[in-house]
């Protein structure tokens, strides 16, 4: 099957900081195809390829999912999983292909199934901070914000514990979060060291961690579980 030689895959929940990663990662030099350069709740764009999360989208659907409506056990269409091979394969005459979109959470084995040389790399957020976002962008409740991060990140850690890729967290300061970016561009994924890294945009950062704000004791120890496993 015809495909870019490397492939590198970001995994994390709805307002994150994938949008600020994956820009990072292009500005190592992943190339990403297709993707959203602007939209109202991210004006440098989420970097999503629509294609892609046509098909996760489309995944989800056929399970009865949403990206709002996470399930376990999710099946993968034939003909899905020849979208995406033919997705890929497309721009098979890239070294370094990238992709993102939170879904792939909720459809990532099916991904690993069709390219088993997926690159992750992963990265989370406070889940009050991510609540009160997901509340200003989507209406969605702080109590609804909090659950869907637990089920994201849930499975986030998960993958971690059987695929050991390396993860970041957004809470940590510009400064902090690109030097440990750097490194791992560098040593872990073997890119140029002369890295601009010019995509982070702190003005964009809108929502306060919530550090001093009660949440559900299960997101509370979740969240220092990946603090524990984040690079």
């Amino acid at each position: 099957m015809h495909a870019p030689n490397r492939i590198l895959c970001v995994l994390g929940m709805h307002r994150s900081g994938t949008s600020c990663l994956t820009g990072s990662l292009q500005d190592a030099g992943v190339e990403l195809g297709d993707f959203h350069s602007w939209n109202p709740h991210n004006l440098k764009g989420n970097r999503e390829n629509q294609k892609i999360v046509d098909i996760n989208d489309a995944v989800l659907s056929a399970n009865n999912a949403a990206w709002d409506q996470p399930r376990h056990d999710i099946t993968w269409p034939t003909g899905l999983t020849i979208a995406a091979q033919k997705l890929i394969a497309s721009y098979r005459d890239i070294s370094i292909f990238g992709f993102k979109d939170p879904r792939t959470l909720l459809t990532l084995d099916g991904w690993i199934e069709i390219f088993p040389q997926l690159e992750l790399i992963g990265i989370f957020r406070h889940p009050q901070a991510v609540a009160e976002s997901l509340q200003t962008r989507s209406g969605m409740p702080v109590s609804e914000g909090l659950a869907l991060w637990e089920s994201y990140n849930q499975r986030l850690f998960s993958y971690w514990e059987r695929y050991q890729f390396p993860v970041l967290c957004f809470d940590d300061d510009q400064g902090v979060f690109l030097q440990k970016l750097r490194h791992l561009m560098v040593d872990t994924f073997k890119m140029p060291s002369d890295l601009p890294f010019e995509f982070y945009d702190p003005s964009l950062r809108k929502a306060r961690t919530g550090a001093d704000t009660e949440m559900p004791t299960s997101c509370a120890d979740l969240y220092n579980q990946l603090k524990l496993i984040m690079v």
